[in-house]
């Protein structure tokens, strides 16, 4: 996290409600075998809850349950040319929105795996409206069950959540209105937006 205090995330309501919408994430460990990560998508639980799954042959796995973990999700991010901005002595750097979570991992038992993946499968496509909703039940009977034995979910306890939504907000209006143009030229329409100061 950017430690400048202007670029601080602090409503947890925003961050909890990005990390639903990003949802894959990078979920980091340091076990026997030293530091080690595993990309997977999070479901948010509640205020205080996130899910994931990882296949059983993961070598993060064995270090997973009751580690204490860090989940990094990272949302969208812009190089920004010192040249857009329109004024000398600027710098290049990176914007960028991002959240993370601390806290110690619990192994899911079966019917909170199963549970955390129909919530992963609603919420991933429902976005596709209107393609109708797949779910599991267009399965095989006993195929969704012999192939839940190949993977393993877990649950952290978020201890603490931390934000950075870094976008030019030490600059000027007008420069970040001249860095977003700058951006939005390099097909970035969606960090452009989140750059463009309000009016």
């Amino acid at each position: 996290m950017h430690p400048h205090p202007g670029y601080a995330w602090k409503d947890e309501g925003e961050m909890r409600a990005f990390l639903s919408e990003v949802s894959f994430s990078t979920i980091f460990v340091c076990g026997a075998a030293g530091p080690m990560l595993v990309h997977a998508p999070v479901v948010v639980q509640g205020r205080d809850r996130l899910r994931f799954h990882v296949s059983r042959a993961n070598r993060t796995v064995a270090s997973l349950d009751g580690a204490q973990a860090l989940i990094s999700c990272i949302g969208p991010d812009a190089y920004v040319s010192p040249d857009w901005y329109g004024t000398p002595d600027q710098v290049p750097t990176w914007n960028y929105l991002a959240v993370e979570c601390e806290g110690p991992l619990r192994h899911l038992d079966e019917t909170e795996l199963t549970q955390l993946l129909d919530d992963l499968g609603d919420a991933q496509e429902g976005r596709l409206a209107p393609k109708p909703i797949w779910s599991r039940a267009k399965m095989t009977p006993g195929k969704f069950d012999s192939m839940l034995k190949a993977i393993i979910g877990f649950e952290m306890r978020i201890d603490a959540i931390r934000g950075t939504r870094k976008l030019g907000q030490m600059k000027t209006r007008d420069e970040r209105r001249a860095a977003a143009a700058g951006v939005a030229g390099t097909g970035n329409a969606t960090m452009a937006a989140l750059m463009m100061p309000a009016e």
